[in-house]
């Protein structure tokens, strides 16, 4: 141990010590919000199947729940990786319940308590003796998990520097030195971060005279029977003790061992003498009620700050005689008043020095300094603590009244901008809904790169690799690239008889500006050849003048080296969307538009119509922001009006010519109402193109007519291979239909039922 001890004093700044990996588990009782009671209902069926599910399980109790984050590369990664799984527990538990935002559970007794309806035999056994020997009750406790392993990186220079010869002996010494620092130290995170302050009546044998610090980290809280006490002092004898313990019939199970930390890595602790350690999970952490993942972001920074100032600071010299002061010391904070300072004999400024020596040595940025300064605030003043707050709140000794607000604000947290995934709002849309789809089915995700929208998902040694949340393997690489190109959409299209506007194709705009004499009386769409979300298109369903059809080559050309001009087709345009040989949506686009009101003018109702929630910009919400640029006004002219104008009571104006849900238009589901003779042929268009998901636009002059392919009654426009996929779901008027969990269920149909 003596090369450990001082073994990051002897590192130069250089050394990687802020590298680490860390994972989160949060524990959550589901509440009924009509009852405010424990909820009865079994865990939620949408939420797939617990016996695999990675990140949302249950815990010991049916509406106990567990969520649980992916191996994160950073702590910021790891909040938000909580944050999105949590926003989806939100979402996926019965409307009219909610999560309880406290450690200490709401009024609740034994009957209350529904043991979890686990399949595996092993698992309900064992909670059964859990409930037999502590009882239910206590089992309702819930708080944070913080796991930690410190980086590759770091743990190899270290070991250069060290004199041991085996990286393994030294990591499960290293490791073993931090566990048993924080033992020592653990009462520090108590004062900080402890949040039951009390019990609500009945919970406890003996009622409480007065709030505490944490009952959950004192001896009333969830802690082996006093017959159980595994040594830190060794890992022989850490292993020993334990498997000793298991024979003896004092634990069940190796994880019946609750200490405040574990070593962890292994299933069986034995592998660790052979294996390692690979890292440290520490269980000591109350919710925090005034956060909606029930962690702050300040907190997981601070102690990971903890943690090396575990790494710096001497092993104690009597181990077992320190690690059974410091448990005394840990029972009497936990049970001190909230407001009560830190006692005199708890050595905090050992803790507060080594932090500062970590920050100064590293020279970490400013950002953790800020968070040591904190951290002193709150020693000097108890109020600070979050169990100081919480106090604020205590109310007639129960915290009800706060857990049920809370815990209602946070439901609606959940329910807002609901289209979204918490945390990535920057990615678009349809990939923020197909990795809410993943992480409700249990499908583990990666994101491989997050501007480019690229996924991989998988279960078991199963791999998919999804871009913009529908471009999959499922479809050949070049049907992309061809839908992508507009003339080869047209001209495969047409080998196969389905009806495409005629027109021409030009690669320089005087080209295009001679072909004028051939279309001036004519209707006319001039378009970029490969684009998409409607850009750079210009529409004149009468003919335009030179000005303006040269002004609409301009707009075309900025998007794209060569132009399409065709025909205009007259109907209504309708997005049929086809996944694996079927039509699952169907959506009518209103172009964007305004109406008038007699007061404003058309730019302020453009600015009106922009409030609505529903409206974002770069795909981010399900309908885009209106814009008032040079398509919309050339869009005005033609309709003779201006932007200033006032727009009579009742009168639409259209400001664009292309319906484009992008260029802000309305979302119309319209699937169960459109004749199925429409579905079926442009489920044979996609299929004809070779395209497993694509959106297939076609322009319908009247629906009451049927379709087929002798006599189509429409027009296809495009086929589009990147389909926008989330406004078929959150539409501006309809039901909307579920698109992405459908493409999920395709790609892994060995563990999601069809949709």
């Amino acid at each position: 141990m003596a090369n450990i001890d001082r073994i990051l004093q002897k590192s130069p700044q250089s050394l990687p010590i802020l590298q680490a990996t860390f994972g989160l588990e949060r524990e959550s009782l589901r509440i009924d919000q009509k009852t405010n009671r424990l909820a009865q209902t079994p865990h939620p069926a949408v939420l797939g199947s617990r016996n695999f599910h990675p990140y949302i399980q249950t815990d010991y109790s049916e509406p106990q729940i567990e969520l649980i984050t992916p191996v994160a590369q950073s702590s910021k990664e790891v909040l938000r990786f909580l944050g999105a799984i949590t926003d989806v527990a939100g979402r996926s538990i019965d409307k009219d319940q909610y999560l309880w935002p406290l450690s200490m559970p709401p009024k609740i007794s034994e009957d209350e308590i529904e043991i979890a309806r686990l399949d595996d035999s092993f698992e309900l056994a064992y909670r059964q003796h859990l409930a037999e020997k502590y009882g239910k009750k206590l089992q309702s406790m819930s708080g944070i998990h913080y796991n930690m392993e410190l980086g590759k990186n770091l743990m190899r220079e270290l070991f250069k520097r060290s004199a041991y010869q085996s990286f393994i002996a030294f990591k499960n010494d290293l490791y073993l030195k931090v566990a048993q620092n924080f033992l020592v130290y653990r009462w520090f995170l108590t004062y900080l971060y402890g949040a039951s302050p009390l019990a609500e009546k009945g919970f406890l044998n003996e009622e409480l005279s007065q709030p505490v610090r944490s009952i959950r980290n004192s001896h009333l809280g969830y802690v082996n029977t006093e017959d159980v006490s595994v040594p830190f002092d060794s890992l022989e004898n850490y292993v020993s003790s334990i498997e000793h313990y298991v024979k003896t019939g004092s634990l069940s199970a190796e994880k019946e061992f609750y200490s405040a930390v574990r070593l962890r890595g292994s299933k069986y602790s034995r592998d660790y003498l052979t294996k390692g350690i690979t890292y440290l999970e520490f269980r000591c952490f109350d919710l925090d009620p005034f956060e909606n993942c029930g962690i702050a972001q300040e907190t997981i920074d601070s102690v990971h700050l903890f943690i090396l100032a575990l790494l710096w600071l001497d092993s104690p010299k009597q181990i077992n005689q320190a690690l059974e002061k410091a448990h005394k010391l840990n029972d009497k904070i936990a049970l001190s008043h909230p407001l009560e300072k830190l006692p005199e004999e708890a050595p905090y400024q050992d803790i507060l020095t080594a932090m500062k020596e970590v920050i100064k040595h590293f020279q970490l940025p400013t950002y953790y300094e800020q968070l040591l300064t904190d951290i002193k605030k709150q020693i000097t003043d108890p109020h600070l603590t979050i169990c100081g707050r919480l106090f604020e709140h205590i109310d007639n000794l129960s915290l009800e009244t706060f857990g049920r607000q809370k815990g209602q604000k946070y439901h609606d947290y959940a329910w807002q901008a609901y289209y979204a995934l918490k945390g990535y709002e920057n990615m678009e849309l349809s990939t923020q809904m197909l990795l809410f789809d993943a992480i409700q089915k249990g499908v583990h995700f990666d994101i491989l790169d997050e501007n480019d929208q690229f996924l991989k998902l998988w279960h078991g040694s199963h791999i998919e690799y999804v871009k913009n949340g529908n471009m999959t393997s499922k479809d050949n690489y070049v049907i992309p690239l061809a839908m992508a190109n507009k003339v080869v959409t047209k001209k495969i299209l047409r080998e196969h008889g389905y009806p495409v506007p005629a027109g021409a194709e030009f690669d320089n705009k005087d080209e295009a500006l001679r072909y004028y004499t051939q279309i001036k009386n004519k209707a006319i769409v001039v378009k970029p050849k490969s684009t998409n979300f409607g850009l750079g298109i210009s529409i004149f369903e009468t003919a335009a003048s030179q000005k303006d059809y040269e002004k609409a080559l301009d707009i075309a050309f900025l998007e794209d080296s060569s132009v399409l001009v065709e025909e205009f087709v007259s109907g209504t345009e309708y997005r049929f969307f086809v996944l694996d040989g079927k039509c699952e949506a169907v959506l009518l686009r209103v172009a964007a538009n305004v109406v008038g009101d007699g007061h404003h003018t058309i730019r302020q109702l453009v600015e009106q119509k922009n409030q609505n929630p529903l409206r974002g910009r770069d795909h981010r919400s399900p309908l885009e922001i209106i814009d008032l640029g040079d398509i919309e006004l050339l869009m005005l002219q033609q309709e003779g009006y201006k932007p200033e104008d006032v727009l009579p009571k009742g009168v639409k104006v259209n400001l664009r010519g292309n319906s484009n849900i992008s260029t802000g238009g309305d979302s119309i589901d319209v699937t169960e109402t459109m004749d199925f003779s429409y579905k079926h042929l442009a489920a044979d268009m996609a299929t004809a193109m070779g395209a497993w998901a694509c959106g297939v636009d076609l322009i319908i002059p009247d629906t009451q007519l049927t379709a087929s392919k002798e006599q189509p009654n429409c027009t296809c426009i495009e086929l589009n291979f990147n389909p926008s996929m989330y406004m078929h779901t959150y539409c501006y008027q309809g039901p909307g239909q579920i698109i992405t969990g459908k493409i999920l269920a395709k790609l892994f149909p060995e563990i999601i039922s069809n949709i």
